[in-house]
Order: C-alpha cells, then sequence, then structure tokens
C-alpha cells in the first residue's frame, strides 16, 4: 500500500501515555534538527508542527485518538518506507527496526519491515517493530505487557433501554471469541468497546491478528430459522435489521490501509446452542471473509472467523502501530 503510515505520536517518537512535558521534549529536540533555519526540511518540520500542535492541547489529543490516530505518510529525508501487505496481499512482513526517539532524542522514522520466512497463525507472536531493535533511551509504541494482553478494554453500559440485553449478547460474544478464537493464534487481540470512526455510534468488537481486523456485532434472536439475503435477516415474515457495520467497515478500512478489513455479526440463540439459529445463506452471502459483512451464528461465527484470520499474510504479527491506534479509539 505504499509508504507507511505515521501517527503523531510516532512523528514525534512518543509512547500514547507521554505526557505534556514530555511532548513538549520531544518537539524542541526534532524541531532544533529540522528547521529550515538550521538547514532542515520544510516539509518534514510542518509535519512535527503539526504534530506538536495536536498532542499539546488535551481536547484536539483526545480527538485525535478517538479518530484512532489517522496518520499521514512520510514526507523528506530520514523516513522508513514498507510495502504493508494490504487487503488480499501475500507478503510476510515480519520483524522491524523500531519507530521514535522517545527520551533518547529524535532519530528520524525507521519504520521498516524486513521480509522474512513466512509464518503461521500458530506461531509465536512477534512484535512489529521489534522491541529487541530499539535503540537505547528509544520509546516503543507500547509498553511489552499492553502489546502482550490478549483482550484490552470490557462492554461497557451506553444509553438507557436494552443496555442489560446489549451486555449479555456482547459478553457472550467476547467469551466466545477468547475461549475457541484467541487460544490457536497467540498474536490475535480482541480490543472490546470501540468508539465508531467518524460517527457517535460504538462497535461492539475488534479482532486483529497479522494485517487482518475483523469487525464484529453480535445479535440475539428468537428461535427458529433466518434467512441472509446480504443486508437483512428474515426470520418467516419478519426482518430481524444486524447491527449497522458496513460504514464503520469502509471507514476502518481506509484507516488502516495496511490491513485487510472486514465485518461479522454473530447471531446468538436464546438456547445457547451455538448451532443455532439456523441460516440459509442466499447465493454468495456465505460468511467465508469475502463479503464486506458476514452474518453467521456461533459455531460458524468461529470456523470463519479463525480462517479469515489465519489465512492472512503474517497472521502471528502484532503490529504496534495498528494495536496501539485502535487501544485509543476505546471509548
Amino acid at each position: 500500500m505504499g509508504e507507511k503510515f505515521l501517527t503523531h505520536y510516532q512523528v514525534l517518537g512518543l509512547s500514547r501515555a507521554a505526557t505534556e512535558r514530555e511532548v513538549k521534549i520531544a518537539y524542541r529536540k526534532a524541531a532544533r534538527i529540522t528547521h529550515p533555519d538550521r538547514g532542515g526540511d520544510p516539509a518534514l518540520f510542518r509535519q512535527i508542527t503539526e504534530a506538536y500542535e495536536v498532542l499539546a492541547d488535551p481536547a484536539k489529543r483526545q480527538s485525535y485518538d478517538k479518530s484512532y490516530g489517522a496518520g499521514r505518510k512520510p514526507s523528506g529525508a530520514g523516513h522508513g518506507s514498507s510495502s504493508g501487505p494490504g487487503a488480499g496481499s501475500s507478503g510476510s512482513p515480519a520483524g522491524s527496526s523500531g519507530s521514535g526517539s522517545g527520551s533518547g532524542g529524535f532519530s528520524g522514522f525507521t519504520t521498516r519491515r524486513t521480509q522474512e520466512q513466512r509464518n503461521t497463525a500458530g506461531d509465536p507472536a512477534i512484535y512489529v517493530p521489534a522491541y529487541e531493535d530499539l535503540a537505547p533511551g528509544e520509546t516503543p509504541l507500547l509498553p511489552r505487557p499492553t502489546a502482550a494482553q490478549p483482550v484490552h478494554g470490557a462492554p461497557r453500559k451506553r444509553g438507557v433501554f436494552g443496555a442489560a440485553s446489549r451486555l449479555a449478547r456482547e459478553a457472550r460474544t467476547a467469551q466466545l471469541i477468547m475461549q475457541q478464537v484467541q487460544p490457536g493464534i497467540p498474536a490475535a487481540r480482541l480490543v472490546n468497546g470501540l468508539t465508531s470512526p467518524r460517527s457517535n455510534g460504538y462497535l461492539d468488537h475488534v479482532l486483529v491478528s497479522g494485517y487482518r481486523i475483523a469487525i464484529v456485532g453480535s445479535m440475539l434472536v428468537p428461535d427458529g430459522a433466518f434467512r441472509w439475503d446480504g443486508s437483512t435477516l428474515v426470520h418467516g415474515s419478519r426482518v430481524a435489521a444486524p447491527p449497522q457495520l458496513i460504514a464503520a467497515t469502509r471507514q476502518f478500512q481506509e484507516l488502516f490501509p495496511e490491513c485487510n478489513v472486514t465485518a461479522w455479526v454473530c447471531v446468538h440463540s436464546n438456547t445457547g446452542n451455538l448451532f443455532e439459529p439456523v441460516i440459509d445463506y442466499a447465493r454468495g452471502t456465505e460468511p467465508d471473509g469475502s463479503n464486506m459483512i458476514n452474518v453467521a451464528n456461533g459455531a460458524r461465527f468461529v470456523r470463519e472467523v479463525k480462517q479469515f484470520l489465519v489465512s492472512g499474510p503474517s497472521p502471528n504479527v502484532v503490529d504496534l502501530g495498528v494495536l496501539d491506534r485502535l487501544l485509543g479509539g476505546m471509548y
């Protein structure tokens, strides 16, 4: 997908937990090196200044984090470039040089990934950028304990009407992912309770492994047989509207161009049987990961989501840049 996008934190070589004082110090160090009066690149200096203006203002910083820290392409000398795998790619980036400079001073933007032998989803997680490649004093994008945590956040109570029902179905889906999807994929990270980009809505869950992102919603439906036609779930003569995830999926794909982003709706029955409800599919709407939105009961959801994640490039990679931005979007 071309050059890697950098967040304002990466531009200044900071972690998301950086204090206001650390932001000011990082900016001063970077500005001294890149200022045009000192022979620096004007475009690079403007990018550093923009990053500082956002991160130094608490309100702007909070808004930026909630927008998933949409990055910008690096410009000028000193930037690393990468060829992210993107949707449908067969590349296998693994390993990396560090990113940012932290308290050790401004060191340019080294976000390159090297091409190595393709690994499988069952292999131990590899962190990109690698912690071992950090220079002395360089700040990692995320602390290692945070990056190693398989589950982040929790379903939050929102609104008044139907809150208990929402919490119940979200908890059931989260439990299903933790018990039946994540154990076989060490790099899989589940993030619960995110704000929907560019709107006031919410997303139940996001599951990321390597360079594939699954946006996950939940439904709880009455007993019986259903039919999915690609947009509506029909039960007899009644229509059960699934969560509206198409817009969020498109926005996530724009925000994370290096990833393949697909949405899933896990449909639960009142019985707790993962093979219910029975869902018939119109031609071309089977939930195999090839559609923008996939609807399935618990058993098929587990099977197809696992297949979606493990078949992607470098499924055992935890991309710290992607995970860091996702964590910034939690409400």
